[in-house]
């Protein structure tokens, strides 16, 4: 997998808590990434499940001054673009699950958790690259690029999804979201699906009905109404 590092400064250590935790201290342009995290996490506080030495965790610092909150709230979209970009060449077509996870055949091949720190954006990324044994209430919902074939290592990996992230974050500061929408909506897996959204951390709203993918605001779109992501848990109908 052919890649460069660019202009990114990166910090590695064999092990740690969590990237996102490290990159606290770090500025614009700082990345982190570790061999194994003790208390990995997702969105909404999931639990990342990733063997010692076998996937890329990496959290990259990211220039977010001056832009408006509804602006930055499209960043995880942006982050999560640009790993299917550079994921592509290696795991062919993928797709991006709303508002955080990108696919590979319909299954879990990367996961974004994005935080703001004043004027920063600590882009947490996580890839399944050697992985290929999941815990079984995953395994059905979860790939690798071993699984696909691919024998990259971890670092091409690093390197392939620094070079994609700096530039499309470029683009979005340069254009903001609509610089890159249209490449955001040719890969949205739920449009014009049936899902269900349980909003809140209990699921105590549900918003259930056809979904028009994601929206030019980066909410999602269920039978002509937004969704935003702090708010909704996504289920596939059937």
């Amino acid at each position: 997998m052919d890649a460069c590092r660019s202009s990114w400064r990166i910090v590695h250590v064999d092990e740690t808590e969590s990237t996102n935790t490290l990159a606290r201290s770090g500025s614009p342009g700082d990345v982190f990434t570790a061999g194994f995290q003790t208390a990995g996490r997702g969105r909404l506080d999931h639990v990342w499940v990733s063997g010692r030495g076998m996937n890329l965790t990496m959290s990259a610092v990211l220039d977010a001054s001056g832009a408006e909150a509804q602006e930055v709230a499209t960043l995880p979209l942006a982050v999560g673009l640009a790993v299917a970009e550079a994921l592509r060449p290696a795991a062919g077509p993928l797709s991006l699950k709303w508002p955080n996870d990108v696919l590979a055949g319909g299954r879990k091949i990367a996961g974004i958790l994005c935080e703001r720190r004043g004027d920063s954006i600590i882009a947490g990324i996580g890839v399944n690259v050697k992985e290929t044994r999941f815990p079984p209430e995953i395994a059905a919902r979860a790939t690798s690029l071993a699984l696909l074939g691919c024998d990259a290592s971890v670092e091409s990996v690093r390197d392939a999804v620094l070079s994609a992230l700096g530039r499309v974050a470029a683009e979005w500061r340069a254009g903001g979201f609509a610089a890159i929408y249209p490449r955001i909506a040719a890969i949205d897996f739920l449009k014009g699906r049936i899902v269900s959204v349980r909003q809140g951390d209990r699921g105590e709203a549900e918003v259930s009905g056809v979904c028009g993918g994601i929206g030019r605001n980066g909410a999602l779109i269920v039978e002509g109404e937004p969704v935003w992501s702090g708010e909704a848990h996504v289920e596939l109908g059937f």
